[in-house]
Parts: C-alpha cells; structure tokens; sequence
C-alpha cells in the first residue's frame, strides 16, 4: 500500500506508480477496510501521458490503473461493487464489446460489479477515449 493521508475518517490513496494526482485523490478509503472510492481513471502513463490508440488499448490502460489504485488501498478486482465507464464514443466502445470483454476476463475475471456505460462529449484529458471510476467493498 501505498502512503496515504487520513481526514475525515477518509484515507487518501496514491500509489506511486501512477501519475500523480492533481485536484483528485486515485482512490479513498471509507472507515478501515470497509469502502474504497476509485477516482476516473484514464490511459495515462506514470508520466502523466495518454497511451493506447483504440479504445481497447485505452480501456486497457484506464483498467489497470483503476486496479492498481484498488489494490493499493487493500482492494481486489473481487471486491468491486459499481464501475461507470465514460466513453467518447460509445458506437466505437459498442463495436468493441468483444475485444473488452476479453481484456476484462484477463485482468478482473468472470464476475462483473454493477456497470454502467455514459457517452461523454470529452474527458479530462482530451487524447482519452475511456475514463473508469467507482467503488469497491473489501470484505
């Protein structure tokens, strides 16, 4: 795990592996243990970069990143409950359902949290395609 800071009954989490947070904290920590808020997450890199040319590649990105704050703050791909996935396109993010689906399997596995998929006109970062956020329950 990484550092993180405690307010509020709220412990920041922000692995150093990801780009570091500016105005966002990667996930927080409800009460020891109990819920792990995960801020957006997109394709960027440690530098701060977007990578991936496709949206596959980007959700990709987007997911691991999501994981990796998840984890640093105790929480595995099990113990996620509600992910909203922002897509630009949601057309494109439809027609590669399957190739998502695929790389969901290989990086969470079988079971999937309460999902929703929103179109958005643009994200933060204007080179993201995709942008994940929501929440876990460690048990």
């Amino acid at each position: 795990m990484s550092e993180g800071q405690a307010s509020g009954g709220f412990e920041r989490v922000n692995p150093p592996v990801l780009s570091p947070p500016t105005g966002f904290s990667h996930a927080v920590r409800a009460a020891p243990g109990t819920i792990v808020f995960l801020a957006g997450q997109t394709a960027l890199d440690g530098a701060g970069r977007i990578v991936g040319d496709g949206v596959v590649e980007q959700f990709e990105r987007a997911l691991s990143n999501l994981l990796t704050a998840a984890e640093a703050a105790g929480a595995g791909p099990g113990d996620l409950a509600k992910l909203t996935v922002f897509a630009v396109d949601v057309a494109d993010y439809r027609s590669n359902a399957a190739a998502i689906g695929q790389v969901w399997k290989r990086l969470v596995g079988g079971d999937y949290p309460a999902m929703a998929v929103i179109g958005a006109t643009r994200l933060w970062d204007e080179a993201a395609l995709v942008e994940i956020e929501g929440f876990a329950v460690v048990r």
